[in-house]
């Protein structure tokens, strides 16, 4: 029965693949510098000759030599160093040698997965589904690079371990580099669209009147070029448009019906004013004929009659005059109405446009403003588990700035702080104006630490840029209450405990920040 123990390497292994690569060229250890014949037997045989003499390894170390010089390349060369080494009993130079070859060659033989699928192979795989997938996919639009990726893919699936990369790796390299290229391209022509767009919207903001609608639209538009454009808030920003548009189709409609209803009115009124021209000109010519007619009377009979009929002519007359002035007043009423409900309709699409979005008076976001973006943002925070800060601000000594400097002292007091908020905010920040002197920050994708950070970091800022006024330099500080948003918080109770803390803050002393307790 044959020993387990005396079968036969698998050739998948790192050993069996050693053993085959050498099965032809044996070693034997009779003798410490001359090679044997090696054994006709299976690579068991011959690891068992080989190792019989493990107590004396002289002659082990000089067989593995002399086997390693008669391979070809670095491998050779490796195998002479080791054979000068051992001739000459050199043993620290011989264990630098071995480590050479260890580290090089040795830990590098790949092994087979479970799967039976060396490592090389799966690297193999994904890279060919990378090139002629993923990257074929992106570069669809360009026809000068879009059969490269699959060629390469291609080239990929007939590639096995042992056959030249070199190919390959100069065709990868080639089209990294044309993409690489071609991105920075890319980059080039966005930018470009953005400021020809951002362009377009300066020269459409030029020929509006100030009272126009669509500045809402505008600012809105140029709101979201001017930042970054991400998913969410591109669909919103093409949601609140098709509101725009369906609120001007509105509009449209009535302006038409309105101008129908007056064009109708007024032809109406001109046709009545015909008549009576016409009735005013038969009554003139009637009124002669009785002038006639009275110089020709002859009896008290006659002039009663003529009487009777000037009577009744001078009432159809009057009938008509009156039925004017009725449709005249009617025609007024009607288009007073069709005026009011144009300007209903201007108005609501200036709401939909997002012109009650911003606070006139500092840029920043209104109540409505901040409502939408806060819903927007902890809708995002909920679905990629992001973290969210919001600080209620209150600015110190402000009704002592109107006091002294009057309402204008104090809008100046609020256009400083919004605009160094804004100087040190991140794009994706926000500040919002809630009323007075109360404002709100909205930090996504910020931790509690950077949180408190930004708002100490801001108070810095403000007490280093005093605010000129009335040839005096002004303080500008503020008090802030900080909560951080937790899962499944709604936006009520996120500014419940915010304001809360704003409060503890103020009770403190002036120009501090507290951070909100967890809500229980």
């Amino acid at each position: 029965m044959t020993d387990p123990h005396d079968a036969s390497p698998r050739p998948g292994t790192a050993v069996g693949r050693l053993l085959s690569r050498r099965q032809s060229v044996g070693t034997g250890v009779e003798t410490a510098s001359e090679p044997a014949p090696g054994p006709k037997g299976g690579s068991s045989a011959m690891l068992q000759r080989l190792f019989a003499g493990i107590d004396a390894p002289e002659p082990l170390l000089a067989a593995f030599a002399n086997g390693m010089s008669t391979l070809p390349g670095e491998l050779g060369d490796m195998g002479l160093r080791l054979q000068s080494a051992q001739r000459s009993a050199d043993w620290v130079s011989y264990g630098r040698a071995m480590r050479q070859l260890i580290d090089k060659y040795i830990r590098t033989i790949e092994q087979e997965t479970p799967d039976g699928q060396p490592d090389s192979l799966r690297l193999r795989e994904l890279l060919r589904h990378t090139v002629g997938v993923t990257v074929a996919s992106l570069l669809q639009n360009m026809p000068e690079l879009r059969e490269e990726p699959v060629q390469l893919a291609g080239e990929l699936r007939h590639w096995h371990p042992g056959q030249p990369l070199q190919p390959i790796e100069q065709r990868l390299r080639e089209l990294s580099h044309q993409i690489g290229v071609r991105s920075d391209g890319w980059q080039e022509q966005q930018e470009l669209l953005l400021s020809l767009f951002d362009l377009l919207l300066d020269n459409i903001s030029e020929l509006l009147d100030d009272s126009s609608w669509l500045h809402g639209q505008v600012h809105a538009v140029r709101s979201l070029i001017g930042g970054p454009l991400d998913r969410d808030s591109v669909e919103q920003a093409r949601a609140n448009l098709r509101e725009v548009i369906y609120k001007q189709g509105l509009l449209k409609q009535g302006i038409v019906e309105s101008k129908a209803a007056m064009k109708n009115v007024m032809g109406g009124f001109i046709e009545r004013l015909d008549g009576m021209a016409v009735s005013t000109g038969e009554y003139h010519d009637r009124i002669s004929s009785y002038a006639l007619a009275l110089k020709e009377a002859r009896s008290i009979a006659d002039l009663n009659q003529l009487l009777q009929d000037v009577l009744q002519d001078t009432g159809r007359v009057q009938d008509q005059a009156l039925q004017a002035r009725d449709h005249l007043g009617n025609a007024r009423r009607e288009v007073e109405q069709a005026e009011q409900r144009i300007a209903e309709l201007e108005q609501e699409l200036r709401e939909v446009s997002g012109l009650i979005r911003t606070d006139p008076l500092t840029g920043a976001l209104n109540r409505r403003g901040l409502d939408e973006l806060l819903e927007r943002e902890l809708a995002r925070a909920a679905r990629h588990g992001h973290p969210l800060a919001l600080a209620l601000l209150d600015l110190d000594d402000f009704h002592q700035t109107n006091t002294l400097h009057g309402h204008a002292g104090g809008d100046a007091v609020l256009r400083h702080l919004v605009s160094v908020c804004q100087l040190h905010l991140r794009s994706s920040d926000a500040i919002a104006r809630l009323g007075g002197d109360e404002f709100v920050l909205l930090l996504p994708e910020t931790p509690a630490a950077d949180s408190m950070s930004t708002l100490l970091r801001l108070q810095r800022s403000l007490a280093q840029r005093p605010l000129p006024l009335d040839e005096q330099r002004v303080p500008v500080h503020f008090s802030a209450g900080l909560a951080q948003w937790q899962p499944g918080e709604p936006a009520e109770a996120l500014l419940r405990r915010a304001d809360a803390s704003l409060y503890a803050a103020k009770r403190v002393g002036k120009n501090r920040v507290l951070a909100a307790e967890p809500p229980r």
